[in-house]
This record gives C-alpha cells, structure tokens and sequence, in this order.
C-alpha cells in the first residue's frame, strides 16, 4: 500500500492515500468514477478522459475546475464545463438554469458523506491494495442500493432509470 500510496495538498491540508474523482447525475446517481494518487491535480487531462469518456452535455463544477485548457478539451468532446467565477475573473453571462444547477452543490458532497459515514469507505487499515479496492467497489456497490439519494430537482419527475438491476 505504501508503494502506491502518496502525498498530496489540498484545501483541506495534507492528506496521504487516495483520492476519489466522482461524476454524478441529477438524482444522485454516480455516473463513473476515477480513482487516482493523492497528488494528482483535479483539471489533469488523464482523469478528465477517464470521467469523460461516453459523456455529453454539461458538467458542472466548483471553482477549483477553472482551466481553459480543461474547458477547450472538454467542449471539443461535445461537454460543457460550467463552474462559479473567482473574485479576480469578469462577470459573464449564465442562464438561470446553470445559476441553479451550480447552487447544488450540496448533492455531490451528500454523496461522499454517505460514502464515508454509512457506507464507511474510509478505512485506514487496509494491509493490501487489492482489500483496499474490493473494499471500494463493494461501496460503491452498494451506494447504487441505497433509497436515500440527494436529488437536485425535488418535486421534479424527470426520467425513471434503474442503475442497476438484478436478474
């Protein structure tokens, strides 16, 4: 674990393990996922390609997505990245609907607390690297299970799709 393990700093402070990039949806349904070192940058092309791959539309993200790099690669894919401004950028123009959107932001951190906290994927003693992503995937798993999904639109009936279903 400690070969694949490393250091990275992030607004939080340091941290030493993984982090854990999560796409998701509307309804709270995670979409892909990517799981890299610590120290690996949110707007790195690698990991944008992995989250991207078979994706259209609009993803919308937190300020510490802001590259125009990232955003030309991503609306070259079809894929527009729509994120808050800095203090330091010009206003721009944004429809109400992306304005909204951006304010949810509370879905996609209500998704890592029910991962951390009652599907307990933190778990710092893990003595293999192959424990440790049965472990994630097993979460993962059973996060696709649970009825308690934050969901952007409330009272909204948009599409009803099953993640996934057993035979």
């Amino acid at each position: 674990m400690e070969a694949v393990a490393t250091d990275g700093k992030g607004t939080m402070g340091w941290c030493h393990g993984f982090k854990l990039h999560l796409l998701c949806n509307d309804r709270g349904e995670i979409i892909t996922f990517c799981l890299t070192g610590a120290n690996v940058d949110d707007r790195n092309p690698k990991v944008w390609k992995v989250l991207a791959k078979d994706l259209y539309g609009k993803v919308f993200a937190d300020r510490g997505y802001i590259s125009p790099k990232l955003f030309d690669s991503l609306f070259d894919d079809g894929i527009q990245l729509v994120h808050g401004i800095k203090t330091n950028m010009k206003n721009r123009l944004m429809s109400f609907y992306d304005k909204m959107m951006l304010r949810k932001r509370y879905i996609i951190e209500t998704i890592n607390d029910l991962l951390k906290n009652k599907a307990q994927l933190v778990h710092s003693r893990h003595r293999s690297i192959t424990n440790f992503l049965v472990n994630l995937v097993a979460v993962l798993g059973a996060y696709c299970f649970f009825e308690n999904k934050p969901n952007a639109l409330q009272g909204y009936y948009i599409e009803d799709s099953k993640q996934l279903a057993l035979f």
